[in-house]
């Protein structure tokens, strides 16, 4: 029986897989509901169990095939070592890594080449590798980080409304929109910032960057602000060897004009994507296993 090979990438939305053959080739992928192991594992592993049968039934491999896979997973909150643990132990591969899935989304990007991910999407984390030796830099949340985020940004943006409701700022298209949305009345705004999470925040961000493009001045100078903190970052990991950058996450692709001068030479397209870099560390990890048994 051939021994299949899977990756997983698991978010708080939606888990992905794909089933691989023992020389890494992609076979078929599948998504399913979400795969959050921290907020609930019980959902997660779920999910991470039909989006894998789901990819074995899009190839027509026997689902029965899934008992003697190897996967590597790359799930958010992998540092928790309860969590980790009570989900590893119930999954249904023989052998399986649980990665962050910000390493996954590194290898995708960047293959076997030494370089670093800015993963810039609803929050912000800052992955490196160099010479085999992977450096993580933020990833705090939203409550004491996520700097440059599109979190702080959509927060930014409602600041930044109210003061221009009170007179403080001028208004612009951008706060005015968001004034329109709330009715013209700041204390919808505060009852929604009250209880907002940072999703509902970060749904704020791509209306930022769509204004900033139109000539905003409000919006560019927020996407100014915002962009100071990743450059820092960024400063931070050239100053550490790192010759090559990918932007990724929901902000990645909006980002790029935003960034100073002085890393636009740096910027690299990612190679594949985050399921492609679960594949592949499940091909490095269990090479061992290639053969028919």
């Amino acid at each position: 029986m051939t021994i299949y090979l899977i990756g997983i990438d698991g978010g708080g939305t939606s888990c992905r897989a794909a089933v691989a053959g023992p020389d890494g080739r992609i076979l078929a992928r599948a998504q399913s509901g979400p795969a959050n192991i921290l907020s609930d594992p019980d959902t997660a592993l779920e999910s991470i169990a039909d989006a894998t049968r789901a990819a074995f039934n899009a190839e027509g491999i026997d689902a029965r095939c899934i008992g003697s896979a190897r996967a590597v997973l790359g799930v958010a909150g992998n540092n928790v070592g309860d969590a980790v643990r009570h989900v590893k132990n119930r999954l249904p591969f023989p052998e399986a890594d649980i990665e962050s899935d910000g390493l996954i989304a590194l290898q995708g990007a960047l293959g076997n080449d030494d370089g670093a991910v800015a993963i810039l999407g609803t929050g912000t984390i800052y992955i490196s590798r160099q010479r085999n030796t992977v450096t993580y830099i933020g990833g705090w949340g939203f409550t004491i980080g996520d700097l440059g985020s599109g979190a702080r940004i959509g927060h930014a943006l409602l600041q930044e409304t109210l003061l221009a409701h009170d007179g403080i700022h001028a208004i612009s298209g951008v706060s005015g929109s968001v004034l329109a949305e709330f009715k013209n009345d700041p204390r919808n705004i505060v009852e929604f910032a009250r209880q907002a999470k940072p999703g509902d925040f970060g749904r704020y961000a791509p209306r930022v960057f769509e204004h900033a493009k139109q000539g905003d001045a409000v919006a560019a100078r927020l996407l100014k602000e915002a962009a100071v903190s990743v450059d820092e970052v960024l400063d931070r990991l050239v100053a550490r060897g790192t010759q090559k950058i990918c932007l990724l996450g929901g902000l990645g692709p909006l980002y790029p004009s935003w960034i100073a001068a002085r890393h636009q030479n740096l910027l690299a397209t990612p190679v594949g994507d985050a399921l492609t870099g679960a594949v592949a560390l499940a091909v490095s990890r269990f090479r061992h296993l290639k053969a028919i048994v």
